[in-house]
């Protein structure tokens, strides 16, 4: 782990190589798992002031089940997670002509219907931020579902942190990840 600001990043995000392929994979991040994305309260603000603009960009079953169950709830080890369908799909998600599953926050603000884009959980994956005592810890998540990600990836050349750039900036700021960058340069060196 290196000591970046107040995060612990581990050097798997300079290591490994990733880009999304999703007509491989079919956007099963946003139906695998237990449970929903993780999501702040703040989130949860911005999407329930937005609910309305951001409602027509979801499937019709995720609109009732959050009309039944709401946008959040806690997960085993009591962290706030997006609500999701019986079927697993998260109740933001939404299938596109082709099958693969995406953001219907995401979809909404691309349509300038909101400024909130979606989770950062989601936008940062594979990504996951550990609260620390002092620190936010990053760590690189591995999934089976995501080989294809690692495989064009590799092939691309391209590092997670790379990938994730607009998220990782989203999050932590321009300067931030430029400072990040430069620690990558000086791994390699």
């Amino acid at each position: 782990m290196i000591i970046h600001h107040n995060t612990l990043v581990s050097e798997d995000i300079f290591e490994k190589d990733f880009v999304c392929n999703l007509e491989k994979c079919k956007g099963a991040c946003c139906v695998e798992g237990e449970y929903g994305a993780p999501i702040t309260e703040e989130e949860i603000k911005i999407i329930k002031k937005d609910f309305k603009k951001i409602s027509p960009f979801l499937s019709e079953k995720g609109r009732k089940e959050i009309e039944k169950k709401g946008i959040w709830e806690k997960d085993k080890e009591d962290d706030i997670v997006t609500t999701c369908l019986k079927t697993g799909e998260c109740n933001f998600s939404v299938y596109d002509e082709k099958g693969i599953l995406g953001c219907g926050i995401e979809k909404a603000w691309k349509a300038g219907k909101t400024k909130f884009r979606k989770p950062v959980s989601c936008h940062l994956y594979p990504i996951r931020i550990t609260q620390l005592a002092n620190y936010e810890a990053i760590n690189y998540h591995r999934w089976d579902i995501c080989k294809p990600a690692c495989t064009l990836g590799k092939k691309l050349d391209v590092p997670v942190y790379k990938f994730l750039k607009e998220a990782l900036i989203r999050k932590y700021g321009e300067d931030w990840y430029n400072e990040l960058d430069e620690i990558a340069t000086a791994l390699k060196g």
